[in-house]
């Protein structure tokens, strides 16, 4: 059976037949790793793609030369004449969430999505209840389908057992895929015997196209005559479908569409839109940003945009362009170097061979982006960001969507010693988040215990030295 694999000869000038030949002979183990694995033709195409690019001494690197800034960008707070056409493409959209994440940083052990975050309800609850609401009002199909990791599928599956009105006529989800560490020094893929499943590592977000090739998941959808679709992450709440951005899709009728919103001082680490010298919008990551080059990388007042990973796609093209590549879009190649166990620091050095569902607008020949406000980006990756979705700062409104109830929301940086798990933080806060409406900045240092009804207003800082805990008394105000 391994015998059967050909590897499909790249595409990309800067490899010669030399170095095919070489990474074809190298290649094997992974291929033999990746059959073993029951993994799909495609994807074991896609990764033997990328492995003969860091063959070739390929960094994923994109240049200031090729990343020029952009400018002036279509503004979704004025779209409001689309809307109506929104409302009439409703019917042929669906809505795409990845939900593969297990919030591993957060010390959780299940899917993200699971985690309440308004009272009893969870991110799944929000996002169920956000479609169900949108399929009654408009009278439309709207699927909801989950990009589910293998961690995250099964758990997934039950919650959403228990929406019987949640009915569709295509699948609830399908599963991203995985791919083989590869050891640093030799180029062969990474053992690990004490935990074999650290021998594997997700191959980025930009999976979701062969994913959706794959699992058969695109071809159902355009068969049952599904058209546009909105990506984004499941714990991002201030993702919702947006019917005017949706309307200026499908009547300006675009290929590819990104939300991108300002960039501030705190995004300045995180990927933004760029402008290749004829004129086509790509998406540039930290990690393809050379060493030298970081200082301007990070110039907000430079390149101002930054990707929220809210997308739309137009499907019928996305199986045009996949059938024309033969299932491989080309993504730009983003090389991540790690320990082989992130629990044991001095463990083998390994690369994991990434790539960003986003760096798609840089495939699709038209594709835009669009500015967006900042309201549509409140990812949770962190218990600061958690805390402030979970107090009074946001309200859900009747239409399930999460509404900013003040001017903006605080920044919030809680001790990482003491906050990052999410049992500790649930520990430090047991009746939960304080009043952070009038708050503008909260930072704790120390083992600090909070009690009932804590109202935090103005810039707050809360300073324990001590290692024995301080404890904040029911009903305290917090000022300064």
């Amino acid at each position: 059976m391994i015998q059967d694999y050909q590897p499909t000869m790249t595409t990309n000038n800067a490899i010669n037949s030399e170095t095919t030949n070489k990474t074809d002979e190298q290649f094997a183990p992974f291929a033999e790793k990746m059959i073993n694995e029951g993994l799909p033709d495609l994807m074991i195409r896609s990764f033997h793609y990328y492995y003969q690019q860091l063959l070739a001494g390929e960094t994923g690197f994109i240049t200031n030369a090729e990343a020029g800034p952009v400018n002036a960008l279509p503004d979704a707070e004025k779209m409001d004449r689309y809307h109506d056409a929104g409302i009439a493409a409703l019917n042929k959209t669906v809505m795409l969430n990845l939900n593969g994440g297990l919030g591993t940083s957060m010390g959780m052990t299940g899917p993200k999505s699971l985690l309440p975050v308004k009272g009893d309800l969870t991110f799944l609850d929000i996002i169920v209840n956000q479609t169900i609401h949108l399929r009654r009002v408009h009278n439309a199909r709207l699927p909801l389908v989950f990009m589910n990791s293998f961690n995250t599928q099964q758990q997934t599956e039950t919650a959403l057992e228990e929406y019987t009105e949640l009915t569709q006529s295509v699948p609830f989800g399908f599963v991203q895929h995985k791919e083989p560490k590869i050891l640093k020094e030799s180029m062969q893929p990474a053992t690990w015997p004490a935990d074999r499943d650290k021998e594997w590592c997700p191959p980025g977000h930009g999976d979701l196209y062969s994913a959706l090739l794959t699992s058969g998941m695109l071809d159902s959808l355009i068969d049952a005559g599904f058209e546009y679709m909105f990506v984004s992450n499941s714990d991002n709440l201030g993702a919702t479908l947006d019917l005017d951005i949706l309307g200026y899709f499908a009547q300006e009728k675009l290929p590819f569409l990104m939300e991108v919103a300002d960039r501030t001082q705190a995004d300045s680490k995180g990927g933004h839109l760029a402008q290749r010298p004829d004129g086509q919008l790509i998406l540039r990551e930290v990690a393809q940003c050379p060493p030298e080059e970081i200082e301007s990388f990070q110039n907000i007042g430079h390149y101002t945009y930054f990707n929220t990973n809210n997308l739309w796609v137009h499907l019928p093209t996305l199986q045009r362009i996949t059938t024309e590549r033969d299932g491989i879009l080309g993504l730009a190649l983003i090389r991540n170097e790690k320990p082989v166990d992130p629990t044991q620091p001095d463990s083998p050095r390994v690369y994991q061979l990434e790539t960003a569902m986003g760096s798609a607008i840089g495939v699709f020949e038209g594709a835009q982006a669009v500015r967006v406000p900042r309201t549509r980006f409140v990812p949770v990756k962190k218990n600061n960001d958690l805390l402030v979705l979970l107090s009074d700062v946001y309200r859900l409104s009747d239409s399930y969507n999460m509404e900013l109830a003040c001017e903006r929301q605080p920044l919030v940086n809680l001790d990482p010693k003491y906050y990052q798990l999410i049992g500790d933080m649930q520990a430090r806060f047991p009746h939960g988040a304080p009043s952070l409406i009038n708050c503008t900045s909260l930072r704790v240092v120390g083992d600090v215990h909070f009690g009932r009804d804590i109202v935090m207003e103005g810039n707050v800082e809360v300073i324990n030295n001590d290692d024995e805990p301080m404890y904040i008394a029911d009903g305290t105000i917090l000022r300064g």
